[in-house]
């Protein structure tokens, strides 16, 4: 099936912007079922490849030999808003390694969630790399590096072991050669993986799909997709829609954003992976390209009606809080040809 997905931004009645997103619908063994123009487009996988990233660590033994708890393995795959949970997670992971926010080379950002954003401005000498929304992956690949032997200064660096791990793993799971997968650096100074978005789509399948009694690979992936979706808030956070996905659909979804407008899903059921992209990079398309997407490929899960409809039509506010607009996606099928 190819299909073609816009957003629309109201202010009341007025169209005010649109949005152009491009997505991919695949099984795990890369089969496109269903997408719009351009499966191939390259781009960076941002964020939405942290359970990738996690997955050496729990398939080669170490998250089991440490002890950690599907709450933490749920926060090294996070995006989190710097709460005090995360923040207290991220450091009893660090204090058990004997390591400290001083080892962290995700670099100081504000947090998200309102309370902690308002403790660090009152008392700046609080902020911390703690609070970066990458912490819990860092505090992972720490890990990983600590378990493996090698050196834990310079583990975000391209050359440092870690990263080539990294990008040896997403290229298996997204089903291309190691030196087919561009890195750059991530906004938190790790490496950062550029792959078509039906790649991204089969990674995501193969975390769907993933069973307990599989092989190695399969019974790690399958512990970091349930470790996510029993603990979607330490994946997140309050507002944030990767968490908001897993709590509304109750475990039936994974769910992974990343930076510059990009949301993965995985759909245990079905076996699929989906990926979505807003081509301008703006995040507010993301809710409602995603759910349009889901709906038309017949692949949305039974879940909460409520919590689905702030996904599918967010509404606009001013900065008096005035509900002034809606945003909302249009996702029509183009032919029922293969894609």
């Amino acid at each position: 099936m190819r299909f073609q997905i816009e957003v629309m931004v109201w202010r009341g009645d007025i169209a005010e912007s649109v949005h152009h997103c491009l997505a991919a619908a695949c099984d795990s063994e890369g089969t496109i079922v269903a997408s719009t123009e351009r499966p191939d487009r390259v781009t960076t996988f941002r964020s939405a490849a942290k359970p990738f990233q996690l997955l050496p660590l729990v398939e080669r033994g170490h998250a089991e030999r440490w002890g950690w708890s599907d709450e933490q393995l749920a926060v090294m795959a996070a995006s989190h808003t710097g709460s005090a949970y995360h923040v207290d997670l991220v450091k009893g992971i660090l204090d058990r390694l004997e390591l400290s926010e001083r080892d962290l080379a995700c670099g100081i950002d504000d947090p998200i969630d309102p309370e902690s954003l308002q403790r660090v401005r009152t008392d700046p000498s609080l902020r911390s790399p703690l609070y970066n929304n990458c912490s819990g992956k860092h505090a992972g690949m720490l890990c990983l590096a600590r378990s493996e032997g090698w050196p834990t200064a310079g583990y975000h660096a391209a050359e440092h072991p870690v990263q080539q791990l990294m990008r040896r793993t997403i290229a298996e799971l997204c089903g291309l050669s190691p030196e087919a997968v561009a890195i750059a650096i991530d906004g938190c100074s790790v490496s950062v993986f550029a792959v078509p978005l039906a790649n991204m789509a089969r990674a995501y399948a193969r975390l769907a799909a993933a069973t307990p009694a599989g092989d190695g690979r399969e019974r790690a992936l399958a512990r970091i997709r349930e470790s996510m979706v029993t603990h979607p808030r330490a994946v997140g956070g309050a507002g944030r829609l990767s968490t908001t996905w897993m709590e509304a659909a109750s475990g039936r979804l994974v769910a992974k954003g990343g930076a510059e407008g990009l949301e993965c899903l995985g759909l245990p059921a079905a076996r699929l992976g989906v990926a979505v992209k807003c081509e301008d990079g703006n995040s507010r398309a993301m809710g409602p390209a995603s759910a349009a997407v889901l709906e038309l490929i017949g692949g949305l899960p039974a879940m909460d009606s409520a919590r689905l409809e702030t996904i599918r039509r967010p509404v606009v506010r001013n900065v008096a809080g005035m509900v002034v607009g809606r945003i909302e996606a249009t996702a029509r099928s183009l032919s029922s040809a293969p894609a």
